[in-house]
């Protein structure tokens, strides 16, 4: 199995074809001529999070000149009909952009050997089939930088850690954050919740209220939709005194003054790869993201220099090797 770990950027560009619709009951074909690539998003693409981030992959393969489709808002007991829609349609790649829909990507991909398929998994699947790639996302990398500046950002010595479902990738974020903080010397402790939603805003604020109302000065949020919540419970609180790390994209601008960091990802570089892999006949294989490949983490104007500063030399030694950040997705006791 190949597994890809460091992608130059004329490894990141592959040829293929062009045309993108959005799909809801059926697959729009496209251009009979091109190459045919398939989204399948949990959400809709304009939640400027995850899967608008998926939107932007696909457009990256549509300008190489590939047919693009996507399915947006899909359900995972709606996955396994999704994916065979598009295979009967006639595409040639299916990709489906969220680890929960792992499972029926890999179950329909044993049923179509003559079709690629890509899905997203946290780690390397066991009986990985021949005809799927996956992209491992590798959370837990990208947030130990977190770890080692939320310990430098907090005066009270308290972090909270905010997540949406108390899934694996979730416990391996927080074990992430544990030995950032534990490598930081600095004398802090991490208080995991999960409100049980990644976009209801609701329950976002009411958590957040209460990690703040407990002394957690800086908040870790790992959430879609909902950290807008997040950001509307820290507006009634000390500017430069409390602070709040997002995902997936830059929302900084729903609170400048509490904004501390971004850990950012871009899908369009593994989308883009793993096309290259498969037109060179490569179909199966593991993508891992991490820093220059896909995430990356960024941090706001108004964070002190001493936890920036920390903060990048974690994600340099990282980048390095001279720090190995543990995969632990042991359930958070």
């Amino acid at each position: 199995m190949r597994v890809i770990r460091r992608i130059t950027a004329a490894a990141a560009v592959a040829s293929l074809g062009l045309a993108l619709s959005a799909c809801g009951g059926s697959a729009d074909g496209g251009d009979d001529g091109a190459d045919k690539v398939a989204g399948i998003f949990s959400g809709p693409v304009t939640d400027a999070d995850l899967n608008a981030l998926g939107l932007d992959a696909l457009k990256a393969a549509e300008k190489d000149g590939a047919s693009v489709s996507y399915a947006e808002s899909v359900a995972v007991p709606d996955i396994e009909g999704k994916l065979r829609q598009y295979v009967s349609s006639g595409y040639t790649v299916v990709w489906t952009h969220g680890s929960q829909f792992y499972d029926a990507t890999a179950k329909v991909a044993k049923e179509n050997p003559d079709v690629n398929f890509i899905a997203e998994f946290d780690g390397v699947p066991e009986d990985q089939p021949e005809n799927l790639w996956v992209i491992d996302r590798n959370f837990h990398t990208v947030f130990y930088p977190l770890g080692v500046l939320a310990a430098n950002l907090s005066s009270t010595g308290k972090v909270g850690y905010l997540g949406g479902l108390s899934l694996p990738f979730s416990y391996a974020e927080v074990h992430a954050l544990e030995q950032g903080i534990e490598d930081s010397g600095k004398d802090a402790d991490l208080k995991p919740v999960w409100t049980g939603d990644f976009n209801d805003t609701v329950k976002a604020t009411q958590f957040t209220s209460q990690l703040l109302s407990g002394g957690n000065d800086v908040i870790v949020s790992s959430l879609n939709l909902g950290v807008v919540g997040a950001f509307e419970a820290m507006k009634g609180t000390e500017a430069g005194e409390n602070w709040i790390t997002v995902k997936y994209t830059d929302k900084s601008a729903n609170d400048p003054e509490h904004y501390a960091a971004t850990v950012l990802y871009d899908f369009a570089k593994p989308l883009m790869a793993i096309l290259d892999e498969i037109e060179s006949g490569t179909t199966t294989g593991v993508y891992v993201m991490g820093f220059g490949k896909g995430a990356d983490v960024s941090i706001g104007d108004n964070v002190p220099t001493e936890a920036k500063e920390a903060a990048e030399q974690a994600v340099a030694d990282v980048e390095s090797g001279a720090t190995e950040v543990e995969l632990d997705q042991s359930e958070v006791k």
